[in-house]
């Protein structure tokens, strides 16, 4: 997945920014104080790191791909940038109070792995906060009506809720609270179903580069195929009749509040 990442790295930030709402709901969730040593588990190039760090705390930041690091390092930024695999983190047993995942652990190889090492990582009592998605909420996109491929890829490459809190509460860490998010029309981070309200996004090449569903899971022909049918219910108005079938109340995406508990205290 760092070859992916590699090759869209370079124009990832001309799509990719930190979402005002989005950032407001990470800072409340991670509840830092001014010292927080905080890192930010595959973070791309980025965005969401400095807008956090500008915040207060001592942030660091890790991703495997090297290109989007290379982006990331080119700002001015007093976070620390650091290549890393999520399976093996070059960090110290409880180095950090907390961590934070955002639109990431699809991509993670093992994913109870990942979260150990995150949970390693973390000191006792310290925060981890992620924004995901769950493979159920997918399947509610109306992405799924004009590229039905990619989406069942994409979806497959999804955790499930039950998965993601398994592989959680076996690395060590509790459910705090689980947060949904149901995109709204002003989203500024241009990921998979930021177009929810605003379907034209779709056609911008740039754009389609920028989420690795489209960057690497459909075909040319499925593409023109899915486009043709999206402009077409635009202009006729059908599209509204798929957006609203799509609305539901488990929200598109999800925050997640984890609390990382002494692991020799884990229930039986």
């Amino acid at each position: 997945m760092g070859v992916l990442y590699d090759q869209i790295g370079c124009v990832y930030n001309g799509t990719r920014q930190a979402d005002p709402f989005l950032l407001g709901r990470l800072l409340a969730l991670l509840d830092l104080p001014s010292d927080a040593r905080c890192v930010d588990v595959a973070c791309g190039t980025g965005n969401y790191t400095r807008a956090l760090a500008a915040h207060g705390g001592h942030w660091t930041a890790c991703d495997i791909s090297t290109q989007m690091l290379g982006v990331a390092a080119q700002t001015d930024s007093a976070v620390r940038w650091q290549q890393a695999d999520v399976l093996a983190l070059p960090f110290a047993d409880g180095q950090f109070s907390a961590v934070m995942t955002t639109l990431a652990i699809h991509h993670f190889p093992d994913l109870a792995a990942a979260f150990s090492e995150v949970r390693r990582v973390l000191q006792v009592d310290g925060k981890y906060v992620l924004l995901t998605a769950f493979a159920e909420q997918m399947q509610h996109y109306w992405l799924n009506h004009y590229f039905p491929a990619m989406m069942a890829k994409s979806t497959a490459q999804m955790p499930s809720k039950a998965a993601t809190l398994a592989a959680l509460d076996a690395a060590g860490f509790d459910v705090l609270a689980i947060e949904p998010y149901s995109v709204q029309p002003d989203l500024q981070d241009a990921f998979l179903y930021s177009g929810k309200y605003d379907p034209e996004r779709y056609f911008d090449p740039l754009i389609r580069a920028n989420i690795s569903s489209f960057a690497n899971l459909i075909d040319e022909t499925e593409l023109a195929s899915g486009l043709a049918r999206l402009h077409a219910d635009i202009a006729s108005g059908q599209i509204h009749t798929h957006i609203q079938a799509a609305e539901h109340a488990d929200g598109d995406y999800a925050f997640l509040q984890l609390r990382a508990y002494e692991s020799s205290l884990r229930p039986a």
